[in-house]
C-alpha cells in the first residue's frame, strides 16, 4: 500500500506543475484584446529586441510552442501569443526576448545548456537503442555482465537529458526574473495592477521545464532501480 501511495505522489509531482502552468497561461490569456492599444506579443518582442540592439533577431510564429532559437536567432511565439493582445501574450514575448538577451551576452549557463542539448539529443537516441538491445545481448552472449554494461551505457546517456533539464531551470528563471520582469517594470509596458499577474505568468514560463525535469529524474531513477536488482 505504501508503494502505491508513493507512486501516486510521484505522479502528482510530475503532472501538477504542467497543469498549473497551463491554467495560468489560459487564465491570463483573457481578455484576449487587453493590450490591443499597446500592441501584440510579436510587436512587443520586436520593440524590445530593437531597444536592446538585437535587430538581427527575428520574431516568428510557430505551432511548436514559445521558445528562442539561438541557431536561427529567432524568437518564436505560438499563434495566440504572436498575434494576441492578452497579458499572457506580451509577458511570454518578454520572457523569450530574455533568452535572446542571454544569448547576446554570452551568459555561461545559457551557452552550457545549448552545448548539452546537442549532446543530450544524441545521448537519448543512444540510450533508447542500448536499453532496447539489452535483452537481445543477454540472449546472444548469455553473459549477465554484458547486459548490465549495456544498460549502464544506456542509463548514462539518459542522464545527459536529466542534466540538461536541471541546467535549464536557472536559465529559465533568469529569463523571467532577471530579464523580462525588470524590462516590463522599468519600461512601464503593462497597465497598472498587471505586474503582479505578469509575475505569475513569468513563473509559469520558467516552470515549463519543471515537469520535464521531474519526469526525466523519475525515469532515470526507475532504470537505476532495475539495474540494481
Amino acid at each position: 500500500m505504501i508503494w502505491i501511495i508513493l507512486l501516486l505522489i510521484m505522479i502528482l509531482c510530475v503532472f501538477l506543475p504542467g497543469m498549473w502552468v497551463k491554467h495560468v497561461m489560459e487564465k491570463y490569456g483573457e481578455p484576449a484584446d487587453r493590450y490591443r492599444e499597446k500592441g501584440s506579443g510579436s510587436e512587443l518582442a520586436r520593440h524590445l529586441l530593437k531597444h536592446h540592439g538585437l535587430e538581427n533577431v527575428k520574431v516568428e510564429e510557430t505551432p511548436a510552442g514559445d521558445h528562442y532559437d539561438p541557431v536561427a536567432k529567432a524568437v518564436r511565439l505560438s499563434p495566440n501569443n504572436y498575434a494576441g493582445y492578452s497579458l499572457t501574450a506580451v509577458t511570454v514575448a518578454a520572457h523569450e526576448v530574455g533568452h535572446a538577451i542571454q544569448d547576446s551576452r554570452g551568459e555561461s549557463l545559457f551557452l552550457a545548456r545549448q552545448k548539452l542539448v546537442k549532446t543530450a539529443i544524441a545521448g537519448e537516441r543512444l540510450a533508447g537503442i542500448m536499453l532496447m538491445a539489452t535483452p537481445l545481448i543477454l540472449v546472444l552472449t548469455r553473459i549477465p555482465q554484458a547486459g548490465a554494461f549495456t544498460m549502464v551505457i544506456g542509463i548514462g546517456s539518459m542522464a545527459l537529458s536529466t542534466l540538461v533539464h536541471l541546467i535549464t531551470l536557472p536559465v529559465e528563471f533568469d529569463a523571467s526574473y532577471g530579464k523580462a520582469l525588470p524590462i516590463l517594470k522599468k519600461g512601464e509596458y503593462l497597465y497598472e495592477g498587471d505586474l503582479k499577474h505578469a509575475e505569475k505568468i513569468l513563473k509559469a514560463a520558467a516552470l515549463t521545464y519543471v515537469a520535464a525535469s521531474l519526469a526525466s529524474l523519475l525515469n532515470l531513477g526507475r532504470w537505476i532501480a532495475v539495474l540494481r536488482r
